[in-house]
């Protein structure tokens, strides 16, 4: 099964309803988001390699991050609410997840202009990839087809991973709700760590 159909799967309305809202406003337990994680069968499986632009138009392929840790993250729109809540819930945690030998990188179809300026409105301390196409978001699963007739609609799934130094999905989040997600990923990676040694 791919990972565009498993993403696909049971996203919650409650989750979509994430989207709209601001931190404020997502009160949502976590264990909705951990069952879905915990549920997950690409956890274990070969991250797909890929090679994006950031913000600032460098180019950033997976596979040359090797040793590292990789959170990468999957979102809707820069500049938008729930996408804004997550973004700066992972810059204020950017020291612990560096300690932990971490890097961050969220991933939407904007453009590296519109990142740019959603990192300076808000100084955010990670790179953010352009994936104009939605052609690595469509390989992870971020990016499914719905359709209603004969008309057809894209949308994104917020979704999270971690990838160990071996370039393997060490945990999947595919439904993610953006209040408190990035304390969640830090405690995950502190566990993957310690049970890595």
């Amino acid at each position: 099964m791919s990972m565009r159909v498993i993403a696909g799967i049971g996203l919650a309305a409650a989750v979509l309803a994430c989207c709209l809202g601001g931190c404020d406003e997502m009160k949502l337990s976590a264990s909705h988001e951990e069952a879905a994680s915990a549920r997950s069968p690409i956890t274990n499986s070969q991250a797909p390699d890929f090679t994006l632009p950031d913000q600032d138009a460098s180019m950033v392929t997976l596979s040359k991050l090797r040793g590292k840790w990789v959170v990468l993250y999957f979102y809707p729109k820069d500049d938008t609410p729930g996408c804004t809540c997550e973004a700066t819930e992972f810059t204020k945690l950017m020291g612990d997840l560096r300690d932990m030998d971490a890097v961050v990188y969220g991933i939407s179809a904007d453009s590296p202009e519109t990142h740019k300026v959603f990192i300076e409105k808000y100084s955010l301390g990670l790179n953010l990839l352009s994936d104009r196409d939605r052609k690595v978001m469509t390989s992870y699963g971020a990016w499914v087809e719905t359709g209603l007739g004969d008309k057809k609609y894209g949308r994104t799934i917020r979704t999270t991973m971690i990838i160990g130094p071996d370039g393997v999905i060490r945990r999947h989040w595919p439904e993610v709700i953006p209040e408190g997600h990035a304390k969640r990923v830090r405690d995950w990676l502190a566990r993957l760590r310690a049970d890595s040694k």
